[in-house]
């Protein structure tokens, strides 16, 4: 036994040995492919020739993304919003040359700077054909090393920076500060610019004084509490949509005003001495607005005046491909839409300018740029209806705003009262007719030109080759580009004659379709790819549409003729791996056979229904003597629309059949199924065979995102990813009616949700006698099989980002 443990241990101390060999030999490879891979790269223009050929210390400081030589009367002075590169060159006793190279980084130092000298270390590194490491230091944490570059003494720190960033900066312009006179008209509040001077307060009115910080309401000793009220929920929507909720809103009225009013009013604590009076007189009329629209015309600059009905402006008068300007006089608005083109935007701003300086206008007359859907609180309020100020019940004192009512009590509140139920006590759509479906099929095909489809692999878009046209995977994202002939009015036929034909206008739109499973990078992969591409190639008349899987619009699905399938996985992994396992497909039509889907389910004979055609791809697991590898069956259930029975074998024919394969394809009926049909899709097992649901299934959305509780139904094409986590859903199938808790839904919105459930289920036992409901809950993660059925392949539910 001795003899034995001696030469184990001998042997493995063997075997150490030729660890350690071998581990040396393939350090030394590894270094000798480094140098033999390093790239070649050209750095004189950044590095000079005879920098690190002799000893010596270098230092670079980054500027505008390149390194710049700092002179050696500056060496041990880093500022603290910089970064730096520093070089050491020492001469050994053999002659050649060590090098350390180090990149110092300041704690305020801006990202680009930052990169810009780690990236420059390892060119330098190259540049020098050096072995050595580059080391990062950062300040307040450098190491002996580098303080020892600099005779061992501390370092000088400086505040600031020395150099500028290669980025783009925005200086923050300087706030002016104004002041408004509120007036109410109707429900809308009018805000009239005035001089920031004692002479334009009046006892009668409210004043708005937007000092940038701070947001003060000012009232007079006259001024109603109405008026005051509602200039202060201006003030709060100001503050949000324009300050981002950063400014302080402080409320006084006359002759309680505190100091801080006066010193953002006119610079001093002290009250001014003049008395405030009233001047503004009775029948006092804001300066009517006038809205122009920008036009370039042959040669010349248009600017035609915009009719605006009764002298009201309407947000609807406003087109997203012009430019406009609202002249208030004392207020100039120059508003871009955002596909605009870029000669139009140039002479908006030339135009805005002359109308300033052409009409004699008040010292402190402002212009200002509004951009489409980032317009100003100031600017949105010249309009009629467009976000009216919210209606609050100011009666309320501060000891019931604090104490926590009963819900019933808050329920019976006249606020929250109003409900919209109206869609409960509607019919349900009734489905399409086979007639109504084919001339709809038509209509949306008649302007369509052509189609380019493409598909992402990697991360870019190729283009989808003939035979996969109608093919989708859950996990991949496709693009298509769809070019649709404007057809004109018949007015403009006969004014234009023949030459339409000629100069047929036409419009492209860009869908973007995303599988149930894939991530947001296709979108994004398309946002900064594809979409800039086609974006410069058709300009203003490119609209892009962005789809996900099962809630395509009719437009869209028309364009496949019915054959739209849906398979699980990723086309390229499954198309190469794939293919070898029993596949089963259910084809359904929601509403109108425009919406026909034949989408990949589990294989498995609980997921038959005798409403609807099945379509099952079994490959053999070894060919048979005829040459056969495999066989398809179409499985026309019972209760299926006769309708859909050629295009079932149609699509089994040309789109279940892999590209590399030819099934032949069988059509059984139900309850005539071969042996081999059950034992592909795991033995005969109880299934769905009653398919009325279909005829009563209606989905409804409870929620208060409006500010009160509303009911509506979602589309007759709808599928599971229409149930919203935030909200409560009411599924009907004509037997039960379920109660879906979302998991963020508040206990409000249950309550009036249930509420709701009971009232319709009432209702249908008054309208529909022979088929009396019976309320049922569903809890998401945990719906039962009666409740999956209506939904099209029910699925695992997506998980959101960050979840």
């Amino acid at each position: 036994m001795t003899k034995i443990a001696g030469a184990s241990a001998a042997l493995k101390e063997r075997e150490d040995e030729e660890q350690q060999k071998l581990a040396a030999r393939s350090a030394v490879n590894w270094k000798a492919n480094l140098d033999k891979q390093r790239k070649q790269l050209d750095y004189s223009d950044i590095f000079d020739e005879d920098v690190g050929q002799d000893e010596g210390l270098w230092v670079w400081e980054i500027e505008n993304f390149y390194p710049s030589l700092v002179d050696e009367a500056f060496h041990g002075q880093f500022y603290d919003a910089d970064a730096y590169l520093v070089l050491k060159a020492t001469k050994e006793l053999s002659g050649s040359i060590r090098h350390e190279i180090y990149y110092w980084l300041g704690e305020k130092a801006t990202l680009d700077k930052g990169m810009c000298a780690a990236v420059h270390a390892v060119g330098l590194r190259n540049h020098l054909n050096a072995s050595c490491r580059t080391i990062r230091e950062e300040m307040n944490d450098e190491s002996e090393e580098f303080l020892d570059l600099f005779g061992g003494e501390e370092i000088v720190y400086i505040e600031g920076a020395r150099t500028t960033t290669g980025f783009f900066t925005v200086e923050k312009p300087v706030h002016i500060t104004r002041l408004y006179r509120a007036s109410v008209n109707g429900t809308a509040v009018e805000m009239e610019p005035v001089p920031v001077a004692i002479e334009s307060l009046d006892p009668r009115y409210c004043f708005l004084l937007d000092a940038g910080d701070t947001l003060w309401i000012w009232s007079g000793t006259k001024a109603r509490i109405t008026v005051a009220n509602k200039a202060r929920l201006f003030a709060e929507r100001l503050n949000k949509r324009d300050r981002k909720g950063h400014a302080a809103i402080e409320t006084c009225k006359d002759p309680k005003v505190p100091e801080e009013f006066w010193i953002a009013f006119c610079g001093s604590p002290n009250r001014p001495e003049e008395a405030i009076v009233e001047h503004v007189p009775e029948n006092f009329v804001p300066e009517r607005k006038r809205l122009y629209q920008v036009n370039i015309g042959m040669g010349f600059l248009e600017l035609p005046q915009v009719d605006l009905p009764k002298g009201v402006a309407k947000q609807e008068l406003l087109n997203t491909k012009c430019v406009y300007i609202l002249d208030c006089t004392s207020d100039i608005f120059l508003w871009t839409g955002k596909k605009a083109n870029r000669l139009l935007k140039m002479a908006g701003q030339k135009m805005v300018t002359e109308l300033h300086e052409m009409i004699e206008r008040p010292d402190y007359t402002q212009v200002s740029r509004e951009t489409e859907d980032e317009e100003s609180m100031m600017f949105r309020s010249k309009f009629a209806g467009w976000d009216d100020i919210m209606p609050v019940d100011f009666t309320r004192t501060s000891e019931s705003v604090n104490r926590v009512p009963d819900l019933k009590v808050l329920v019976k509140r006249d606020n929250m009262m109003r409900t919209d139920l109206t869609a409960l006590f509607l019919d349900r759509q009734p489905a399409m007719s086979p007639e109504e479906s084919e001339e709809l099929l038509n209509d949306c095909n008649e302007d369509l030109e052509f189609i380019e489809s493409f598909v992402l692999e990697g991360k870019k878009f190729v283009r989808l080759p003939d035979g996969e046209f109608g093919s989708f995977y859950t996990m991949d994202c496709y693009v298509f580009l769809c070019r649709y002939a404007v057809i004109p009015d018949e007015s403009d036929d006969e004014s234009d004659g023949g030459d339409n034909e000629s100069q047929q206008d036409f419009k492209c739109v860009l869908y973007f379709w995303q599988g149930r499973d894939a991530s947001n990078m296709g979108w994004l992969h398309f946002t900064f790819q594809l979409q800039p591409t086609f974006e410069k190639i058709f300009k203003d008349k490119l609209e892009v549409v962005r789809m996900h899987q099962q809630q395509e619009n009719h437009k869209f699905l028309s364009h496949f003729h019915r054959k739209f399938v849906i398979r699980r996985g990723r086309r390229g992994l499954t198309r190469n791996l794939g293919g070898k396992w029993p596949e089963l497909f259910q084809m359904r039509a929601n509403g109108s056979s425009v919406c026909t889907r034949t989408i990949q389910i589990d294989c498995s004979a609980a997921e038959l229904c005798s409403g609807f055609c099945h379509i099952l791809r079994a490959p053999f697991k070894i060919q048979r003597e005829d040459g056969e590898k495999g066989i398809v069956y179409v499985w026309i259930g019972s209760q299926s629309d006769p309708h859909e029975h050629e295009y079932a074998r149609r699509v089994a024919e040309e789109m279940i059949n892999r590209h590399d394969e030819s099934f032949p394809v069988q059509v059984i009926n139900e309850g005539e199924e071969p042996d081999d049909f059950w034992e592909y899709i795991g033995q005969k097992k109880k299934y769905e065979t009653d398919s009325s649901f279909f005829r009563y299934t209606r989905l409804f959305r409870c929620t208060n995102e409006k500010g009160y509780f509303a009911v509506s139904e979602k589309t007759v094409d709808f599928c599971q990813d229409d149930l919203d986590d935030d909200d409560i859903m009411i599924l009907d199938n004509g037997d039960l009616v379920f109660l879906w808790l979302g998991t963020r839904a508040s206990e409000v919105e249950v309550k009036l949700a249930y509420k709701a459930a009971t009232v319709y289920v009432a209702h249908l036992r008054m309208r529909q006698t022979d088929r009396p409901r019976t309320l049922k809950l569903a809890i998401k993660g945990k719906e039962s099989k009666r409740f999956k059925k209506c939904f099209h392949a029910w699925g695992r539910h997506k998980v959101p980002a960050g979840d």
